[in-house]
């Protein structure tokens, strides 16, 4: 007799649509496949009635934190503003929850909130990539990767978006065989099924639709370089071309310089850190590779049309 495994989805203010369909479609498909009762969800919000994502829509739900059913699965679902939503008594539930049976996740920026409960110490996790510079600056005892999700750690994380399908897909599989999460990957007309190393940005060269290694190289050079930047000249030289032969390949590839380009690379990663983290504007410049914070400010101001100070109180 095949066992009906219960999955209880807790819901956070401004969570992504996107990654919560992608979370319960392939379970619902799965017994529908299977003709079995295979998989059971319940829905859990902080108010126990309703949960709101951020693109508007009203979720009803099941339970409230304080109220979580047993089950075999706990999966943290959160997305945008996640800094805005962690309190005690969700960190709370969590810890408690770990004490539990549950096998603990987390989707699209949730990784956060079990790093705040202190739950990935020493783990490997994915998160969405547009949290990565706050989320490694802040918590630099996790292991954090760039791939789609992780499954074989304790404490499974899946980045967001389709990748929360891809996770679900390889727990279907793993539980009742790949025949069936092909099946349902089928049903969902979805044929690019990753494994969890995949990355989760498109690739330089489908971005940008060019094919030239040298440039694929300089970029890699200078995001491995954003906190210590190094001179054109020396990426060149890194690389195997001339200076010439670097500004002409950005040139023609990118529009722009490749002192602009690593420029606008480390503003955005400020940004991230404005953005996603309490650290403060002379920090953030240093982390960025500002050495003076007069200097990182004129430059932002210029670059985002508000200055690092002003963004940060946009938010608080």
């Amino acid at each position: 007799m095949t066992t009906t495994e219960h999955f209880t989805f807790l819901l956070v203010p401004e969570f992504t649509h996107i990654a919560f369909s992608c979370a319960i479609e392939p379970l619902r498909i799965a017994n529908l496949v299977s003709g079995t009762d295979l998989y059971q969800w319940s829905l859990a919000s902080e108010n126990g009635e309703t949960a709101t994502c951020s693109n508007g829509t009203v979720t009803l739900v099941d339970h409230s934190y304080a109220t979580i059913p047993a089950c075999d699965r706990l999966f943290v679902l959160s997305g945008i503003h996640v800094q805005n939503h962690v309190d005690p008594a969700l960190l709370n539930v969590l810890r408690k929850a770990r004490t539990g049976k549950a096998k603990i996740g987390a989707l699209c920026s949730a990784a956060y909130i079990l790093a705040k409960a202190g739950m990935l110490d020493g783990k490997r996790a994915a998160i969405h990539w547009d949290f990565h510079d706050g989320f490694m600056e802040e918590f630099p005892e996790v292991s954090l990767e760039s791939s789609v999700f992780v499954a074989d750690e304790t404490i499974v994380t899946a980045s967001g978006g389709t990748a929360t399908a891809d996770l679900m897909l390889n727990l279907i599989a793993t539980t009742h065989g790949n025949d069936l999460a092909i099946a349902v990957a089928d049903q969902m007309v979805y044929n690019a099924v990753r494994e969890g190393t995949a990355e989760q940005r498109v690739s330089l060269q489908s971005r940008h639709g060019m094919r030239n290694p040298h440039l694929v190289k300089a970029i890699q050079v200078m995001n491995e370089n954003l906190e210590t930047p190094i001179s054109p000249a020396t990426i060149a030289v890194d690389i195997g071309i001339s200076t010439r032969q670097l500004e002409r390949i950005f040139g023609r590839y990118l529009n722009c310089s490749p002192k602009k380009y690593y420029v606008d690379l480390r503003l955005q990663k400020a940004r991230n850190l404005l953005v996603q983290t309490d650290q403060s504007v002379t920090e953030i410049a240093l982390a960025s590779g500002f050495e003076s914070p007069g200097h990182f400010s004129r430059v932002y101001r210029a670059k985002f049309g508000i200055t690092p100070t002003a963004q940060q109180n946009t938010l608080s």
